[in-house]
């Protein structure tokens, strides 16, 4: 019988696995929300991922291209998902004739000015091939390795993708559904609240059973537990948040206190750096998801009040 792992053997694991993939974790992101058309699911698959890739690092062997194994893995995780949203929606997970040539690649002003949302209108298989190839910058060995394709096969996608991306990148966005009135009431008295620094009113408004995620970094569960998340927030000065959307979802957006003051130095708006979503139940709060933790997840996000201004995503690091 094997000896139980003391819990400080498993912290310390997981501390140098999250160093491990720390350098590409927000590419994966990238290539996740891509792939299921959303910051939000792209992050829960990312987690998915790499809790795999946690439990099977021993068995991935020394010589392992990290980074090459775990956008494997990402990879197969996105297609899971998207398996299941096929069912739902009927989007083909398809095939392509194989062809010569693969076009134009996308330029990166292109992939910059695309939404989360034009993606969803290529197929799976065309939408892998094209963020891998155009955004990611792997070679068609590598596309055809990953993917288990031919590589004329894989220029068929590549070329259909980009073709596809390209006409409907001038198409207008959806139009954002406005806030129901309950919506509304609820999330302005959440803003009024947090603006206020009123955070014992906010513990107030905890369901019992009341769930936190701190996305990336921690989560708990319970009323008592979950309250001290807004002690720490209490300890932070400047912080602010408004009521809009994150990729058509009701959403706090949030603004950090050194974000805003250098915003306010040049003479420029302030830039929203982490988003909160909170789920309700009969007016108590029931669920937070708090990614101020996992700020990769604004860098392709769609935000907009809830007057409906939008901000398209910016534009993201090299």
């Amino acid at each position: 019988m094997h000896a139980p792992v003391p819990p400080s053997a498993i912290t310390q694991a997981r501390k140098d696995f999250d160093e491990l993939v720390r350098d590409v974790r927000a590419e994966l992101h990238r290539y996740c929300a891509r792939m299921t058309g959303s910051v939000v699911d792209g992050e829960d698959v990312l987690q998915d991922a790499l809790a795999k890739a946690f439990y099977t690092l021993d068995g991935a062997g020394s010589a392992v291209n990290t980074r090459a194994w775990l956008f494997r893995i990402a990879h197969n995780k996105c297609i899971d998902f998207l398996r299941r949203y096929d069912r739902r929606f009927g989007e083909p997970l398809d095939e392509h004739p194989a062809l010569a040539d693969d076009g134009i690649p996308l330029e990166s002003r292109e992939v910059a000015e695309l939404a989360l949302p034009h993606y969803l209108r290529i197929t799976a298989l065309q939408r892998s091939c094209v963020i891998l190839k155009d955004v990611v910058g792997y070679s068609l060995a590598d596309l055809s390795e990953l993917l288990d394709m031919s590589i004329p096969a894989i220029k068929g996608a590549l070329h259909r993708g980009r073709e596809a991306l390209r006409e409907g990148a001038s198409a207008a966005h959806d139009a954002q559904q406005p806030l129901d009135p309950e919506q509304r009431r609820l999330l302005a008295q959440y803003v009024e609240l947090f603006n206020g620094r009123n955070f014992d009113a906010l513990a107030d408004l905890l369901a019992e059973d009341v769930r936190l995620e701190l996305v990336g970094r921690a989560s708990s569960r319970g009323r008592v537990a979950v309250g001290s998340y807004y002690s720490n927030y209490e300890k932070i000065t400047g912080w602010r948040v408004e009521a809009g959307f994150v990729d058509g979802r009701p959403a706090l957006i949030g603004f950090d206190g050194d974000g805003a003051s250098a915003a306010a130095s040049a003479g420029a708006p302030p830039t929203p750096t982490f988003f909160v979503l909170v789920q309700w139940r009969e007016g108590q709060i029931r669920r937070i998801r708090d990614y101020r933790y996992a700020r990769h997840t604004i860098e392709l996000a769609v935000i907009a009040t809830a007057t409906g201004d939008a901000s398209r995503p910016r534009s993201e690091p090299s």
